[in-house]
């Protein structure tokens, strides 16, 4: 006996993607809709979906994505999608927290409300979608938290100093985190990327925090021509959208996943090198 189409959906797991207009959100809501999940895909402007429904619908599964507005920065945003997503579905198996932005600049450049607008998105907006899905999956002592990180998030690079602090915040509250609730079955994962082909860095060298005067434009031309040159050469951004969806299948992931290339290799310097050492190796590539 076959089992009807609403059975199958109602034993179907549910995930929640923020920031999935474009980059890792995109492709990992794709990805995940065709291992079987029905993907709740959420983005600051649903006007912004059409590349993510025309993704899925190409790629067979448009009728497992749903599209949602949540601004991760406002918080009656957030409690309007979770509860939508869990008055509908009466769960939520898979979080992945990916919505981000990236502010770039030496610190005397960049000022104080550029530092608190990129920290309200990549840290404050995580924490505060996370505390909304908690009581959910506690309850049903189930589920996966992917926090998106960075390599950033472990070895910063100068000019990077907002960014890198951000994600330096998500790497310690994802600690904490996995140790919380795994007693309570809710696994809690660190997704850390290094340069990838999405549109991230592109909107962050548009919005470089600079000035014709600044006595940091010449260092800071530098870092921005090899960070170019590392994205032009970057691996395709589906090999993380690949490694989320595993991770959430897994009973017992790791905390960290580092990706890219050369990211194992430079974080292994980090930890075995000596900081002094470690220092003029990392602005001798930068010069």
């Amino acid at each position: 006996m076959k089992m009807g189409k609403e059975n199958l959906d109602a034993k179907r797991p549910v995930a929640l993607v923020t920031g999935a207009s474009s980059g890792f959100g995109l492709l990992v809501s794709v990805t995940l809709a065709r291992r079987g999940y029905r993907v709740v895909a959420t983005m600051r402007n649903v006007a912004a979906r059409e590349h993510l429904l025309e993704r899925a619908v190409r790629d067979g599964v448009g009728e497992l994505i749903e599209t949602m507005p949540l601004d991760v920065t406002k918080p009656e945003s957030i409690e309007l999608a979770v509860a939508a997503v869990t008055e509908r579905y009466g769960r939520i198996d898979a979080l992945v927290n990916n919505a981000g932005m990236a502010v770039g600049g030496f610190v005397e450049d960049v000022p104080m409300e550029r530092f608190r607008e990129q920290l309200e998105t990549n840290f404050f907006g995580l924490v505060a979608v996370t505390k909304a899905v908690l009581p959910h999956m506690r309850e049903r002592r189930s589920g996966c938290i992917v926090n998106v990180s960075s390599i950033s998030g472990r070895s910063a690079f100068p000019g990077y100093s907002a960014y890198a602090a951000s994600k330096f915040a998500v790497e310690g509250f994802s600690e904490s985190l996995r140790l919380e609730m795994r007693p309570y079955g809710v696994r809690v994962v660190l997704i850390e990327p290094g340069a990838y082909r999405t549109a991230i860095w592109q909107k962050g060298f548009d919005t470089i925090c600079t000035s014709a005067t600044s006595p940091y434009r010449e260092p800071l031309a530098r870092v921005l021509r090899y960070s170019r040159q590392a994205a032009q050469a970057a691996p395709d951004p589906r090999e993380v959208a690949d490694r989320i969806a595993g991770v959430v299948a897994l009973s017992n992931p790791s905390l960290r996943y580092p990706l890219g290339r050369g990211a194992k290799i430079a974080l292994r310097a980090k930890a075995l090198l000596p900081w002094n050492l470690y220092e003029r190796v990392l602005l001798r590539i930068l010069n």
